[in-house]
């Protein structure tokens, strides 16, 4: 009889223990939310438990306990998106909290077009420090992989990752000169490409509109490329041209890709200047034709009609051989000058011409100066400046440039706003802010931005899916999430699923909202109500925590991913 009644306390304990491990407690529960999990089909009611920095479960956690639990009735819940182009490598530096993106749902910052924070040598590391502008750093690191672990040690609120800058390492071995490089010299940037994606690089990225990521050459390129294919990487560009040689520059980044066996992707997609504007439609086909042959050919893109970037780009490339120092003191001639002032009002095509693209000087916005002095002018058009100063517009741009011995950010209007809506339909396409990531006080306020920096995520959720159909909340999740996860082969990441990370966001999506202008650019999304990253809540009921659990995403060539 004591043996039996032992037996059946033994039996109980067991089932007892089962049920509890069954039962066991989460972290964290996101309860009653609609998930959208990535794959773009029909959402679906659940619950999430969250334990440690993993997804644990999806379904019904009815009466199951956690520490933390938020109802998520009337919400959606996605996994993180990822930010494909984002220029947040110094601004985390300054401030990782990365609020601009953070409360847009962007949880990962993929770096790298053209320029990387690394490698550097001697030289490359005084021009850093001495370029800084109102954020001031230590430029302690020599890699890229240094800079991902130093950003990672100092704290960000976002997860990062990286591709290896093409100009980066162009730079790192031929400087900024217009010539090709030697055997030798180009053994030891495939060397560099090598080290950067163990390190744990995406792959390449090149810039190709700006000196001297120009004067590379296709087969060049094609050699670093092949060097981050050993790795399973891709290679992504800012394409040679987006105006009137746009077919020619697809073209040669399908040619990278096939020579090199590799994915490839062009960062912001777009027809620039309004005598291109007409190409979409063929562009598309070329993409379209290029992957039925089997290539992995995909774009990004920002959801406005209107690029950033330097006043120097409106410049002829040929002019900035020897880079910014040389430009600056050729600005001083008056021979250059004449001939510079000719240029910017031409339409070349042998290089993209982005002051003639945008319609000339009513089409350029002043974003950015480095001198205060200067920064009465920001938010003026290079029109209104030059009529203040009573000197031509191309004078204006070649002064300002002299004054300021930057390159002087600026926005160019050089899209079709209805071409913008048809591109986010397109399949292939995911998204970027080409921007940093801010916060909308302190030191950030000196300066302006493009409103990408605040809405351009929140856009695709908000004005394009809801308001203007273009694409459904699913397909819209998709593309913010899972899609540039596959193409960029990260691993358990961008897709809500057991066993992946806890990267999850949680919006209303009737009341996501940007609210950023060009006028006044500084202006948070609203509708985003709570954000997780690796677990930890970052948003709370719209605000920040302080919390600062962000990693460095390391690609397929890392050990760590093997």
């Amino acid at each position: 009889m004591k043996k039996g009644f032992v037996s059946w306390i033994v039996m109980i304990s067991i089932v007892f223990t089962s049920c509890k491990f069954y039962h066991e407690e989460y972290d964290k529960i996101i309860r009653n939310g609609m998930i959208y999990d990535g794959n773009g089909g029909t959402p679906y009611k659940a619950d999430i438990g969250i334990r440690g920095d993993t997804i644990a479960f999806i379904g019904d956690l009815s009466g199951v306990s956690a520490q933390i639990s938020i109802d998520a009735k009337g919400m959606a819940v996605a996994p993180g998106f990822i930010n494909m182009l984002s220029w947040a490598n110094v601004s985390l530096i300054e401030d990782g909290r990365s609020q601009s993106d953070l409360r847009q749902g962007v949880t990962l910052e993929v770096m790298g077009e053209g320029g990387s924070m690394g490698p550097l040598n001697a030289r490359m590391k005084e021009q850093m420090q001495q370029g800084q502008t109102d954020i001031k750093y230590n430029v302690s690191w020599n890699t890229l992989g240094g800079y991902l672990n130093f950003l990672e040690k100092k704290g960000i609120s976002c997860n990062i990752a990286s591709f290896v800058g093409a100009t980066t390492i162009r730079e790192y071995v031929i400087g900024e000169d217009d010539r090709d490089p030697t055997t030798a010299e180009l053994d030891s940037m495939k060397a560099l490409v090598d080290q950067a994606m163990q390190e744990g690089a995406l792959g390449v990225g090149s810039s190709l509109i700006y000196p001297p990521a120009f004067f590379a050459k296709t087969p060049e390129l094609i050699a670093l490329s092949k060097e981050a294919s050993k790795y399973g990487g891709m290679y992504i560009s800012h394409i040679r041209n987006e105006g009137n040689k746009l077919f020619e520059a697809v073209r040669e980044l399908i040619t990278i890709a096939k020579e090199a066996n590799c994915p490839a992707e062009i960062y912001h997609f777009k027809a620039a200047g309004r005598n291109n504007w007409w190409k979409l439609d063929s562009l598309i086909h070329i993409v379209d034709s290029a992957r039925k042959a089997g290539l992995q050919i995909t774009a990004d893109m920002y959801t406005y009609h209107a690029s950033a970037t330097g006043l120097t780009a409106a410049f002829p490339p040929s002019l900035q051989d020897g880079g910014f120092d040389k430009l600056w003191q050729r600005l001083h001639d008056p021979a250059v000058r004449e001939k510079m002032k000719k240029e910017m009002d031409s339409n070349p095509e042998d290089w993209e011409n982005t002051y003639y693209g945008a319609g000339g000087a009513d089409g350029v916005l002043l974003l950015d100066f480095r001198v205060d002095s200067l920064r009465k002018y920001i938010g003026m058009t290079l029109a209104q400046v030059a009529k203040i100063r009573g000197v031509s517009p191309e004078e204006t741009a070649m002064n300002l440039i002299i004054e300021d011995s930057t390159r002087i950010g600026v926005a160019y209007f050089s899209m079709d706003s209805n071409n913008v809506k048809r591109e986010i339909a397109i399949p292939w396409m995911s998204f970027c802010s080409d921007e940093g990531s801010f916060t909308n006080e302190g030191i950030f306020l000196k300066t302006s931005c493009h409103p990408r920096a605040y809405g351009s995520f929140i856009r695709v959720l908000g004005k394009f899916s809801r308001d203007e159909k273009q694409i459904s909340l699913q397909e819209a999740v998709r593309k913010l999430s899972k899609l540039p996860a596959t193409n960029l082969k990260i691993k358990k990441r961008g897709e809500l699923k057991v066993g992946n990370y806890a990267d999850i966001v949680i919006f209303d999506p009737e009341k996501v909202q940007d609210h950023a202008t060009f006028e006044k650019p500084q202006q948070y999304a609203t509708g985003v109500i709570d954000v997780f990253v690796n677990g930890v809540q970052v948003i709370k009921d719209g605000e920040h925590t302080g919390k600062k659990p962000g990693r460095f995403v390391k690609g397929p060539g890392s050990t760590e991913n093997k």
